[in-house]
């Protein structure tokens, strides 16, 4: 049984990993290298990241500056930032690739704290989820005769305990998400 509820709490990492990806991509009004990692150049047919193309710096609070080790992908990096979602222009000035984050409205800092939320929500979702088929599974293996119905309480408890770290621990990240965004 042990086994299997290492399972589910693997599960509810990847699931708690996933969120901290999506909010990485959440641009807060400052400038985070970490908002390019979803977006892929085409590199003589492969699809690369940025990162792995050029030097990616912060020299100010609000400015991205791509540095490409090779001059002749310029234009990819370019035209790669330019259709992805991130809704930014980017400036080539034919050396780097300057990406300028303009100041968040309050109207638009309100409607991210609000999508973080939801993809919190979603998320306790996904982690609900997961403990309900552990405690299917909990319950068939105790029906199946392999465990006594005592190990099938404490299983049941440990399960419960789980799903309320890893409910807390979403808690946290969309509270330090909405602080970020929120901070002017």
């Amino acid at each position: 049984m042990e086994e299997k509820l290492l399972e589910f709490e693997e599960k509810m990492e990847k699931s708690l990993n996933n969120l901290i990806q999506e909010y990485m991509g959440i641009r807060a009004g400052r400038a985070n290298p970490r908002v390019l990692d979803k977006i892929r150049v085409d590199y003589y047919g492969v699809p690369t990241p940025i990162q792995q193309m050029a030097n990616v710096s912060v020299p100010e609070a609000r400015m991205l500056l791509i540095q490409p080790w090779d001059k002749s992908t310029m234009k990819v990096i370019e035209k790669a930032i330019q259709t992805s979602d991130l809704g930014i222009n980017p400036n080539n000035d034919g050396s780097v690739i300057r990406l300028v984050f303009p100041e968040l409205t309050e109207d638009r800092r309100k409607e991210l704290a609000k999508d973080v939320k939801k993809k919190g929500d979603a998320m306790k979702v996904a982690i609900r989820n997961i403990r309900r088929d552990a405690m299917e599974t909990i319950k068939k293996t105790q029906k199946a005769g392999e465990i006594s119905e005592d190990e099938q309480k404490i299983a049941e408890e440990d399960m419960q305990k789980m799903t309320d770290k890893y409910v807390a621990k979403i808690d946290k990240e969309v509270e330090e998400k909405t602080k970020e965004i929120l901070t002017v």
